[in-house]
């Protein structure tokens, strides 16, 4: 009888064990429950003492993951694999995920810290409402450069990157919505643009530019700009401001026939397994305070008009980066131009790489 409760005992035992080990992974692979939290966002896109600091004030555990693009959170979620809590994508994202029925509607109730938002931020034409995104970061797409490695350069129009004496000095994103529309702005045209014949221009044109082109790159433009390793770059607002932290010869302009105007918004994707805490995180996340710290350490424009006044006016004052509305009303969002065109745009980027090479 000894003998079979021991064996019984060290059934238990090993069973037990088997399953503290399945719990741990599952939660390393981001199968969430009411004591867990994935969260998918953007590389280098929050204040990790933050998550700490939430993870202390509710017993949550967060598990975060990375994506470096909003097609690569896309095809994630949709194949499912993963229990995402939040996620992070763009406008034209946010749109096309509701489209597919991605997004679980939020309980604005849930939400009260959503009262400290900028109303300008708010009930966008790609979530009318607010009913699937809470507006997280903002900003531009423009042009940075060295004016000490450039000192008889301008740089007011995007047709200033095609200067011959800019030869091999030139960064660009590694995105086709940036890059054909840059092309497509220097020509006049909408970063929107469906016309095949102004696409097929704007790829014509951007071909052109290649002799100036050093890289096409992501977050290796900030080490190669902030080392003075290139003179001039295509960024997204807050890295610009983050290099410039790194190297204050630097500045950052959007030129003046437009660009882009993006929003990123936390979203509760339909991958959820733990609605309750996805919401006490966005919740934590719009707290003016935290807002504030998570806006020192991201370097991006945030949205939270309660934040901004807990903000140094150095900040939240450079019109660079929180530019007027006579400038923002000049740009224009990315518009979920539906899957065939998307594949275009990235077909004409694509070509434009080869081109490069």
């Amino acid at each position: 009888m000894k003998k079979i409760m021991t064996a019984f005992v060290g059934i238990v035992l090993v069973s037990s064990l088997l399953l503290l080990v399945i719990n741990r992974l599952n939660a390393a692979k981001g199968y969430s429950g009411a004591d867990t939290l994935t969260v998918f966002n953007w590389g280098d896109y929050i204040d990790m003492d933050l998550v700490s600091q939430f993870e202390e004030e509710t017993g949550i555990t967060v598990i975060y993951e990375t994506f470096d693009s909003n097609e690569a959170m896309l095809t994630k979620i949709q194949q499912g694999g993963t229990t995402y809590d939040i996620a992070v994508p763009s406008e034209y994202m946010i749109e096309k995920m509701m489209e597919e029925d991605l997004l679980i509607p939020l309980d604005h109730e849930k939400l009260p810290n959503l009262i400290h938002i900028d109303e300008r931020f708010m009930d966008l034409p790609f979530d009318e409402g607010n009913k699937y995104s809470v507006p997280y970061f903002w900003g531009t797409v423009g042009i940075l450069f060295n004016p000490e490695l450039l000192p008889d350069k301008s740089f007011t129009s995007w047709n200033d990157l095609w200067d011959p004496d800019l030869e091999n000095g030139i960064l660009l994103i590694d995105g086709a919505r940036e890059v054909i529309g840059m092309g497509l702005n220097s020509l006049g045209y909408s970063l929107n643009d469906t016309n095949r014949d102004h696409l097929d221009e704007a790829l014509e044109k951007l071909n052109t530019l290649t002799p100036n082109v050093k890289a096409i790159v992501g977050d290796e433009n900030k080490l190669l700009m902030a080392n003075n390793e290139a003179a001039v770059s295509i960024a997204w607002s807050g890295d610009a401001r983050d290099i410039m932290w790194e190297n204050e010869a630097l500045t950052y302009v959007v030129p003046e026939e437009g660009s882009n105007l993006w929003f990123d918004n936390m979203v509760i994707p339909k991958t959820a397994d733990n609605i309750e805490g996805a919401h006490q995180f966005i919740n934590f996340m719009l707290d003016p305070e935290i807002a504030a710290l998570n806006t020192e350490y991201v370097s991006y424009s945030t949205p939270n008009q309660s934040a901004i006044e807990l903000l140094p006016e150095e900040m939240v004052g450079d019109e660079r980066f929180y530019p007027p509305a006579e400038l923002t009303e000049r740009l224009e969002v990315y518009e979920n131009l539906g899957r065939e065109m998307l594949s275009l745009y990235n077909e004409l980027f694509l070509q434009f790489k080869m081109h490069k090479n």
